[in-house]
């Protein structure tokens, strides 16, 4: 990340577990896909960063553009939406699988459904398509003058 200050003695990378924060609290995510055609396609959705798998599950309709875009190409890019501590994550989405739908739905849920509405998510989340994304590579900033040159940081995970 040269120009982002990390080749100065000043440069203290973040640890994972600061950007695992941010993902886990995070409310609205940007998820980005891109078309057959190439074109980029970018959305917030409501989704739940798993820290147990270090994965990252959201749904939305079959029919979205995001749906028929990762048919197509699974990868993706699922951003949070504070410009002042940004986390980036790349990854590939997959259909999520049989065992982990329970779980996902029960965090999203738990997460977003006010408690007399959480039957009705529940059905909801479950009548749509369901992603599980796998990061790749993972990006930080602090956008704060006193941490911007000192403290991007680049994750990059087994696969």
């Amino acid at each position: 990340m040269s120009g982002y200050g990390v080749d100065t003695d000043d440069w203290r990378p973040l640890p994972w577990s600061w950007a695992a924060e941010r993902l886990l609290a995070n409310r609205n995510y940007w998820v980005t896909t891109v078309s057959a055609d190439h074109r980029p396609h970018s959305m917030p959705v409501w989704g739940q960063w798993d820290p147990d798998t270090d994965t990252f599950g959201f749904s939305c309709h079959p029919d979205a553009f995001k749906a028929r875009n990762i048919a197509g190409n699974p990868a993706v890019v699922i951003s949070t939406d504070d410009t002042v501590e940004a986390v980036s994550v790349e990854a590939d989405a997959t259909p999520m699988p049989d065992g982990s739908v329970d779980g996902f739905v029960a965090r999203y849920v738990a997460k977003y459904a006010e408690p007399d509405g959480q039957e009705a998510m529940d059905v909801f989340i479950r009548s749509n398509a369901m992603f599980m994304c796998t990061p790749v590579r993972a990006l930080a900033v602090i956008e704060r003058e006193d941490e911007f040159a000192t403290r991007a940081t680049r994750w990059v995970f087994p696969g």
